[in-house]
């Protein structure tokens, strides 16, 4: 048994039964809050998220619970974790859910859907993400509409603290691109990183965090470390980066 997913699950179940909105998405749809980045986002005072990547809606719901008033605007791609989204979500105006994913350019492109949908991704799956995420090979393809964030999401739309949370399974660098022009605007950016390629063609996480720097970003700390099943090196983690200009 993997003792560390076995209490992150416990944790999970603890954080639903005690939050009813929580507890109404778990039993309705079957969607349990990502409370590993609980303690991360408690420390940050957001009023908008950007959530790319968004699968079901467990990052949003952890912000909708650590941040009642602040608003959300994410990105999910496949139809069946976006209609589940929506579900999760229904009624709240603060909310707004875009079927698509993010990329520089307009148009659309092919997304390679894994066993576990959430291991989806615009690249290539490799044997070393297979090795060690059994369940998340390729089991099919789709074409998806894509386009960068500003076709989504204008300065105007922007709060006073804004967070852009990036999920997108190797894609992150692309998505960091298509924003190019709001960067600026956000005090935050939470983004999954990998240190060893488990998709084709991605950047790492050192390429990530160059590129990041030389916008204006320094590295503010790294979260929910994820090993290598055979020696044990370091894989994944989330990657939190913060504005220079913000206080």
């Amino acid at each position: 048994m993997d003792w560390d997913i076995f209490w992150l699950r416990a944790r999970k179940l603890t954080a639903v039964a005690a939050h009813p909105f929580r507890y109404a998405a778990f039993f309705r749809h079957g969607v349990a809050p990502a409370i590993e980045h609980s303690a991360v986002l408690r420390d940050l005072n957001f009023d908008f998220v950007v959530d790319v990547g968004a699968n079901r809606g467990q990052f949003s719901l952890v912000c909708r619970s650590v941040r009642p008033a602040a608003r959300i605007v994410a990105f999910e791609p496949l139809a069946e974790p976006a209609r589940i989204y929506r579900a999760v979500f229904d009624g709240d105006s603060r909310v707004r859910l875009h079927g698509c994913a993010l990329a520089p350019l307009r148009g659309e492109m092919t997304i390679n859907i894994s066993g576990r949908d959430d291991s989806s991704s615009l690249l290539p799956i490799s044997k070393a993400q297979i090795d060690n995420f059994p369940g998340t090979e390729k089991i099919a393809a789709r074409s998806v509409i894509t386009g960068p964030l500003p076709d989504f999401v204008q300065p105007s739309d922007l709060g006073e603290a804004n967070l852009l949370k990036i999920d997108v399974q190797g894609f992150e660098l692309e998505v960091l691109k298509s924003a190019e022009t709001l960067l600026a605007r956000f005090r935050w950016i939470y983004v999954e990183c990998s240190f060893v390629p488990l998709y084709e063609g991605q950047a790492l996480a050192g390429e990530i965090m160059a590129w990041l720097v030389a916008r204006g970003f320094r590295l503010a700390g790294r979260f929910n470390p994820s090993h290598a099943r055979i020696n044990g090196g370091l894989l994944q983690a989330d990657l939190l980066f913060q504005n220079s200009e913000s206080r």
